[in-house]
């Protein structure tokens, strides 16, 4: 039996009957599967929404922590699991196991629980408009398409399978590239729905979408300054996710204007952007990627020395880095390294200052240097102005080297390693893109790198 079926059914049989966070920490118990795929009412609906939404940040800290080891970003310490600090090393992977399973299954989990959203809403007797169920559609299809770009990130050359909707009939597996060209294609038609989907949602978002709130409005739109996410500002989430596709693809005349349509915004707040959120309510969840500064070797996050020593001065994103320090036994203050495994670190990973504090799923810095890479090669003066965006709110200067192709690309990986630090394996994946990964350190005899993760042993093929 494939892996997928397995995890689905024993994971949608807990995730969509117990509570979740939907809106600043509140909890609804969820409708049941046979419910919502039957005949999804309109009270229905929210719920779903409620857990697709909480059920897409189930093991988001494994998959963000193994893609981070993967490139170098951080070493994952854990006293009691060695894998981190060698399987992911060493590059030697195990197919069957947390790092490969885990993410794996939770990501099919929510794709399967889009699937039944929209199989309910064919099937629903609801009351709910045209512009409604194009509005339903457009949503639940733009975190799908999120959701399979996240396997097809830990996967790559193997492919991934796209069509899940059937558990006893799953689709073929579907090589790198046209995964790809299929993921964007979800996109594009979510936003077609999108658009059409009038002025309001028929559900409620939670506050991660705030950062969009009237991104795509004008002044005389009807929900300008309502404070509610309207389809029109969700299009703008859905444009920036096609465009992080089209980066991906070189596709770089659409990324350009997927980005033009998205809330990227130049001179705006770098950190705006659509996030996931996290409480201590009900049955909700913390925050899986925040440990506290100065944690022991049984749980850490201890940043790579070369994110140090490879940064300019000055450079404000080093702040993502905290240095370990302790008082002594006579009370004087010392550094505070923490080693295992042969490994060394002087500075914990601390993005995150609360075990509730939001994750960003894409955040405008992120735009902004993908804009900077779909015009490295058209127009490097436009570039260079996306750039030096990042760079100022960074406290740097501006950018003064070289502006070839090659150079630039240089120099936006070196700001989309600082700017995107220990928030998704972004580096990982870049580098991966654009054949560097041989450029990652190798810290000790037997280390090496790897381009993809396994796909599960019992994902049949």
């Amino acid at each position: 039996m494939k892996i997928i079926k397995i995890f689905l059914t024993a994971i949608l049989a807990s995730t969509l009957v117990v509570s979740c966070e939907v809106e600043d920490g509140s909890d609804l118990n969820g409708p049941s599967i046979e419910s919502i795929s039957s005949d999804l009412s309109r009270g229905e609906l929210q719920d779903a929404i409620g857990g697709i939404l909480a059920d897409m940040r189930t093991r988001i800290g494994t998959q963000v922590d193994a893609q981070s080891v993967a490139g170098r970003e951080y070493w994952r310490f854990q006293s009691s699991d060695p894998r981190w600090t060698a399987d992911l090393l060493t590059g030697t992977l195990d197919n069957n196991t947390f790092y490969t399973t885990a993410p794996y299954s939770s990501r099919y989990a929510t794709v399967k629980e889009v699937n039944l959203v929209l199989q309910g809403l064919t099937n629903s007797t609801e009351s709910f408009s045209d512009a409604e169920k194009a509005g339903i559609r457009g949503f639940v299809n733009t975190i799908k398409a999120h959701e399979l770009l996240m396997v097809l990130n830990l996967q790559f050359q193997n492919g991934i399978r796209i069509d899940v909707a059937d558990g006893d009939n799953l689709g073929p597996f579907v090589e790198y590239s046209n995964a790809l060209q299929e993921i964007f294609t979800l996109l594009q038609n979510a936003a077609t729905d999108l658009a059409n989907a009038g002025d309001a949602f028929a559900f409620n978002l939670p506050s991660g979408f705030d950062g969009i709130e009237d991104a795509g409005d004008t002044p005389d739109d009807p929900d300008e300054d309502n404070n509610v996410v309207s389809p029109n500002d969700f299009i703008t989430f859905n444009n920036a996710l096609a465009a992080r596709v089209a980066a991906y693809r070189g596709d770089y005349t659409a990324a350009d204007a997927l980005l033009t349509s998205s809330f990227m915004n130049l001179t705006g707040d770098v950190t705006n952007g659509v996030y996931m959120t996290f409480s201590l309510s009900g049955t909700d969840i913390a925050n899986p990627l925040f440990f506290a500064t100065n944690s022991t070797g049984a749980n850490a996050r201890i940043v790579h020395p070369s994110f140090i020593t490879d940064a300019d001065a000055g450079d404000t994103r080093v702040n993502k880095a905290v240095f370990r320090q302790a008082a002594n036994t006579s009370g004087v203050v010392e550094p505070n390294p923490l080693t295992q495994d042969n490994l060394t670190g002087g500075y914990d990973v601390f993005i995150y200052d609360s075990n509730t504090a939001p994750v960003a799923i894409v955040r405008n810095e992120e735009l902004i240097l993908l804009y900077a890479e779909a015009n490295h090669i058209s127009d490097p003066a436009e570039a260079v102005n996306a750039i030096n965006a990042v760079r100022t709110a960074a406290s740097l200067g501006p950018y003064m080297g070289g502006t070839t192709p090659a150079e630039l690309v240089t120099e936006i990986l070196k700001q989309r390693r600082y700017s995107l630090f220990a928030e998704g394996g972004h580096r990982w994946i870049d580098l991966r893109r654009f054949n560097r990964l041989n450029e990652l350190p190798l810290d000790r005899a037997g280390d090496a790198t790897f381009e993809q993760f396994p796909t599960p042993a019992n994902e049949n093929r």
